[in-house]
């Protein structure tokens, strides 16, 4: 075990271990506002279509307002399986040009936070 720059406890990969890898990807949409209901509206049925997929860990939707960007972190245990083997990229079908971003990463360090308590109600919200 080694020490974070926090001094919390970070686990790096054991040696010989299949290496974790991350894939970003990101298109730059000038217009996001007018794409982003379309990119939006059926994340929840996408998102229960890659939970299926064996080896991904992860798989983030992001989006940068400020920017004009919509994209995607995953986190694979590799090796990741085949593009054509993996859901169909709903993002590109909607979007209807390749990203204008995708980088491969292998994952060297991996810490996990410790976790913010959730807010406390507010005085107008009622009490159950």
């Amino acid at each position: 075990m080694t020490q974070g720059s926090d001094g919390r406890a970070a686990d790096a990969l054991p040696a010989g271990s299949a290496p974790v890898r991350v894939d970003v990807t990101w298109w730059d949409l000038p217009e996001l506002e007018a794409d982003i209901e379309a990119l939006r509206s059926d994340l929840a049925v996408e998102a229960a279509v890659w939970a299926q997929v064996p080896g991904l860990r992860t798989k983030l939707w992001i989006v940068d307002r400020e920017r004009g960007r919509w994209g995607a972190v995953m986190i694979w245990d590799a090796p990741r399986p085949p593009i054509a083997r993996l859901p169909p990229n709903r993002a590109l079908e909607l979007i209807g040009r390749p990203p204008a971003a995708r980088a491969s990463f292998d994952v060297e360090l991996a810490v996990d936070g410790v976790r913010a308590a959730p807010p406390a109600p507010s005085a107008a919200e009622p009490q159950e």
